[in-house]
């Protein structure tokens, strides 16, 4: 299943490819490896979800997405970090991203964990120079984006997840992970959408919600992927949930429950929409893609 209305997706994306390009450091200015290591990752061909969820949670709030371009960015930048620190030797030990060389086989592993640790912190110096307006503090954003991340949230939920490998899990334990290793961020990305324009939190907690549900089904439907796809497919390593004893829900419950499940949370974020005061059919359709999405 492609992206669902592909001239919008394909509109945003563009603008946030822009906006990434114009932000980074380039490759000329020194540390010259560090910032072709950082460029390498962040340019690497990813869908850029959480910051299209960031921009259409913007409109459903009843602003303009494109106001929302740098907190946008920021998520990815975030995103991205997380993605070069998982696949390194000491976490997932993968040498596939998104079709290529993960960073610590190409850049060596010291070189990719800087390169983690500077899009990390690049991150909220954006976030920093995009204060919140009212009726919200100045660092708001920040804040939803570092309580996302933080050992409630990403790093959390990854530790989490490695603690778990070869152990017996229960539905509750593969939730838990799962809520704080991807939901989280997505759930983030749609609550700094809809207080970068000023929206009441109402607003924000129902498209936080929302969030936080799709992210649930995204991450059902990568395990099912995992489990069922090609690494051409995929461009990226399948098979190692199975190989590792990840805690899934593919694991738990076999692929077509997984899949039942998936679409469900896409069901009940979906009607989570309902009544906000901006147009939320691209949401709707994002959600139903996250769920049945075939790479």
């Amino acid at each position: 299943m492609t992206i669902p209305w592909s001239r919008k997706a394909a509109e945003l994306r563009t603008e946030i490819e822009a906006e990434l390009d114009r932000r980074m450091p380039p490759e000329s200015e020194p540390p010259h490896t560090l910032h072709r290591a950082m460029r390498y990752s962040l340019f690497a061909g990813g869908k850029r979800l959480r910051p299209i969820f960031c921009m259409l949670a913007a409109e459903a709030a009843g602003g303009e997405g494109r106001a929302v371009l740098a907190p946008a960015a920021a998520i990815e930048l975030l995103h991205t970090y997380t993605l070069i620190h998982d696949d390194l030797p000491a976490m997932d030990n993968d040498d596939l991203r998104r079709g290529r060389p993960t960073a610590h086989r190409v850049f060596g592993e010291a070189n990719a964990i800087l390169a983690g640790d500077a899009l990390l912190t690049l991150a909220f110096e954006w976030l920093a120079e995009s204060p919140a307006p009212p009726p919200y503090p100045p660092g708001a954003l920040a804040l939803e984006l570092a309580r996302a991340a933080g050992s409630r949230g990403v790093a959390g939920g990854q530790y989490e997840d490695l603690a778990a490998e070869g152990r017996p899990c229960t539905a509750e334990q593969v939730e838990f992970i799962h809520r704080r290793k991807t939901a989280a961020l997505v759930a983030a990305a749609c609550r700094m959408g809809a207080i970068a324009v000023g929206a009441p939190e109402a607003v924000a907690r129902r498209l936080g919600e929302y969030g936080e549900e799709v992210g649930l089904a995204f991450q059902i439907a990568d395990d099912i992927l995992n489990a069922t796809s090609t690494p051409e497919q995929l461009g990226k390593a399948v098979g190692s949930d199975a190989a590792r004893g990840k805690a899934t829900y593919v694991a738990l419950f076999g692929i077509a429950a997984a899949a039942q499940r998936a679409r469900e949370l896409a069901h009940s974020a979906i009607a989570r929409l309902e009544g906000l005061p901006g147009p939320t059919a691209p949401l709707a359709a994002l959600a139903r893609y996250a769920a049945e999405r075939d790479r």
